[in-house]
């Protein structure tokens, strides 16, 4: 039994596909799954249920995945003790923030970051909220990007800026001669929304909770569609199938995709969402942590509000 089989059997436990967990875990397929095998061979028991379509955890499977996922967190605690005995900005920084964030935000913060610690590699990637959180738990990355609120046993989060939602419409739509979008103003209209899974999703729906409730029988077009990301959305609102909520630093990028599209604010208190930082309350690299800090409150994006706060630790 390895610390890898047991990352391999948490990976696949999460993604559920054979696939995917082994493109995540950077092996090939029957790599990954022979070593799977190999450990359920050794401990006499199958950990899995296999099928044409689905792959997912015994009972017993369960509970020796967990098992895992907390030895794995350990090892990753080792890892970090050793760690902070090197250089802070001189060794890999694992980056990773949720899908309706990175897009936005990566662009912005790298070329400050890299200019603070350009000892420092920089490693980034995107994901949902969920997967997020198991990986930053097993030491997988470092520190994630996330929108409020999350909270995990013994993970620091540390609130970044808050930024508020608009309403992308095309051009020529009938809102476009509103300065200020109110909320019955959606009443009718056919929003499209993130897929299930995405958190702005949720958020969207908390802040505005009679959106699509009064469907307009007589517009010309209605879909179901839901978007995988927020450029989809974009994408779909050009293209006339309905509006969109967007958070302010998507909504930036709107305006040079070269399609006829407008953004308005809502009226009064707009509803917003705050990004954050999260990491181990164990990792001993406040230096990178407090560099990459400083590179996103450096970006300047209109609309958006730092939030003064020092970190605030979940035990």
């Amino acid at each position: 039994m390895t610390l890898t089989e047991l990352r391999y059997i948490t990976t696949l436990a999460q993604l559920q596909h054979f696939g995917q967990a082994a493109e995540r875990c950077n092996v090939s397929q029957p790599t990954l799954s022979i070593a799977v095998k190999k450990l359920e061979s050794e401990l006499g028991v199958d950990l899995f249920e296999r099928s044409k379509s689905s792959v997912r955890p015994t009972p017993v499977g369960d509970q020796i995945i967990a098992q895992s996922q907390r030895v794995l967190e350990e090892a990753a605690a080792i890892k970090d003790i050793a760690t902070s005995g090197k250089d802070q900005l001189n060794s890999p920084l694992h980056v990773a923030a949720i899908f309706t964030i990175g897009p936005y935000l990566f662009p912005h913060f790298i070329p400050p970051l890299q200019k603070q610690a350009p000892q420092m590699p920089l490693v980034i990637e995107e994901g949902y909220t969920s997967s997020l959180r198991k990986r930053l738990r097993s030491g997988e990355v470092d520190v994630i990007i996330v929108a409020l609120p999350f909270t995990e046993p013994d993970v620091v989060v540390q609130p970044l800026y808050e930024e508020p939602f608009v309403v992308l419409i095309p051009e020529n739509h009938i809102l476009a001669a509103k300065q200020e979008i109110e909320h019955s103003d959606l009443d009718g209209e056919n929003v499209l929304m993130m897929g299930e899974g995405h958190c702005f999703r949720d958020q969207v729906i908390e802040a505005l909770p009679n959106i699509n409730q009064n469907p307009n029988e007589t517009a010309p077009i209605r879909t179901m569609t839901e978007g995988s990301s927020l450029e989809t959305l974009c994408y779909m609102v050009a293209s006339g199938l309905g509006i969109t909520i967007l958070p302010q630093s998507a909504a930036m990028g709107a305006s040079y995709r070269g399609n006829a599209l407008a953004t308005r604010p809502f009226a009064g208190t707009a509803p917003s969402r705050t990004t954050a930082l999260a990491w181990r309350a164990s990792f001993p690299r406040h230096k990178a942590i407090d560099a990459l800090r400083i590179a996103i409150n450096e970006r300047n994006l209109p609309g958006v509000d730092i939030v003064k706060s020092s970190g605030l630790r979940n035990l």
